[in-house]
C-alpha cells in the first residue's frame, strides 16, 4: 500500500478491499461501467460495476473490459430485491464463474444471497438505510456496511441523515462502516473519518465525470443543480418494488406532482415509452436514467443526483475528482497527520 502507517486516510477498509484511498465508487446501475470503475480503481479508490438487472453476457463483457484496464480489485453491484429470481441466479452464477471476488448488494437484505457468495469466498459490501438493516446484513455475513443517508442520489432506502445513521451503526458493529449520501468533496471524506467511519461512497461526484456512462445531458443538469433542486419521490418506480423512493433533480414529471412526491402505486402508472436505448424502450416513470446510448425525451427521465450536487462545477476526469477530494481531506486532517508522524 502507498499510504504511510498512521495516516488517517489509510483505513482498515483499504487493506480489506485492496485500495489505497477509502473512497468507493457507488454501483450506479447503467452509469458505473468498466471505464469509470477502472479509472476510480487506478486512481487508488475502489471501483464497482453497476449491473442491476443486466444480462449475464453484458456482465461478462464489462468484467473482461475492466480487467483489461486495471489489475486493481473491484466489486459487482447487484440489487436482489429489484431483480427477477431467475436473472439474479444467472447473474451471480456468471460472476462466480468469472472469479469475481467481491459483491455489493443493496435494498432488502437477502441472507441466502449473501450466504451463496460468502461460501464462494467472496467479500460482501451491503448498503443499508436503517440500523435494523445493518444488523441484518451483519448477521447474514456482510464484511462492510455502507450507511446510506437520505441525502443520496438514486434509490434511497432509509430516511436518516448519512452521518447520523453511520454513527448509530458504528456504535453497534465492529465491521468497517462507509458513509454514503451527499458526499462530493474532501470535507465529507474528512468528516466521515473523523466520526470513526472507514471511508465514503460517492455516486453523484463520479456520475458527473468524463468516464461516467451517463448521458451528457444528465451530467450537465448536475452541474446546474444544487441540493435544493433535488426531490425525493417514488414516482420513478417502474422496475422496482412499490414504495422505492429515489432522489432526482426536479423535472417536468416531478413538477406535475404538485408536491405529492410519495405514495405512487406502480400498478396505476401508465407504461408509455418516452426514450430508447437501441430497440429497448424507456418508460415514463421507470427507474431508467439517460445513458450515453439513450435517445428521446431525456428531460422527463429520472435524473439522479444527491444533495451534494451544488459542489460539482465541472465534468472532470474521475481521477481528478478523486485526487481533489483526497487532497482536500488531507489538508483538513493535517493536524492529525502531523500528530501521528511525531
Amino acid at each position: 500500500m502507498t499510504e504511510q502507517r498512521g495516516d488517517p486516510l489509510h483505513t482498515p477498509l483499504c487493506d480489506l478491499l485492496g485500495c489505497d484511498k477509502p473512497v468507493l465508487l457507488a454501483g450506479m446501475g447503467g452509469v458505473s461501467r468498466w471505464e469509470l470503475a477502472a479509472t476510480v480503481a487506478n486512481a487508488g479508490g475502489y471501483g464497482m460495476l453497476g449491473m442491476v438487472r443486466e444480462d449475464p453476457a453484458l456482465i461478462a463483457a464489462e468484467v473482461a473490459a475492466l480487467r483489461a484496464a486495471t489489475d486493481r480489485p473491484f466489486a459487482v453491484n447487484l440489487i436482489p430485491a429489484a431483480t427477477a429470481p431467475a436473472l439474479l441466479d444467472a447473474q451471480i452464477a456468471c460472476c462466480l464463474d468469472l472469479g469475481v471476488s467481491a459483491f455489493s448488494f443493496f435494498w432488502d437484505v437477502m441472507p441466502d444471497v449473501v450466504s451463496r457468495v460468502k461460501r464462494a469466498g467472496c467479500l460482501v459490501l451491503h448498503q443499508v438505510g436503517t440500523v435494523k438493516a445493518a444488523r441484518n446484513a451483519e448477521d447474514a455475513g456482510a464484511d462492510v456496511i455502507i450507511a446510506q443517508g437520505v441525502e443520496a442520489g438514486g434509490h434511497v432506502h432509509g430516511r436518516h441523515s448519512a452521518f447520523g445513521l453511520a454513527q448509530q451503526i458504528l456504535a453497534q458493529t465492529g465491521l468497517p462502516v462507509v458513509v454514503s449520501g451527499g458526499i462530493t468533496t474532501g470535507q465529507g471524506l474528512a468528516a466521515a473519518l473523523a466520526i470513526g467511519a472507514d471511508g465514503v461512497q460517492c455516486g453523484t461526484a463520479f456520475l458527473a465525470t468524463e468516464e461516467s456512462f451517463a448521458h451528457p445531458y444528465h451530467k450537465t443538469r448536475i452541474l446546474e443543480a444544487t441540493g435544493d433542486d433535488t426531490v425525493l419521490t417514488d414516482v420513478f418506480v417502474l422496475n422496482w418494488p412499490k414504495g422505492a423512493a429515489v432522489r432526482v433533480i426536479a423535472n417536468s414529471v416531478t413538477d406535475g406532482l404538485d408536491g405529492h412526491y410519495l405514495g405512487h402505486d406502480p400498478d396505476n402508472l401508465p407504461r408509455t415509452a418516452i426514450a430508447f436505448d437501441g430497440n429497448q424502450p424507456r418508460l415514463r416513470f421507470s427507474t431508467d436514467s439517460p445513458l450515453r446510448t439513450t435517445t428521446g425525451d431525456l428531460e422527463a427521465m429520472a435524473l439522479y443526483a444527491g444533495q451534494g450536487a451544488g459542489a460539482i462545477n465541472d465534468i472532470s476526469p474521475a481521477s481528478t475528482r478523486l485526487a481533489n477530494m483526497v487532497a482536500q481531506a488531507r489538508q483538513i486532517l493535517k493536524p492529525q497527520l502531523e500528530k501521528n508522524s511525531r
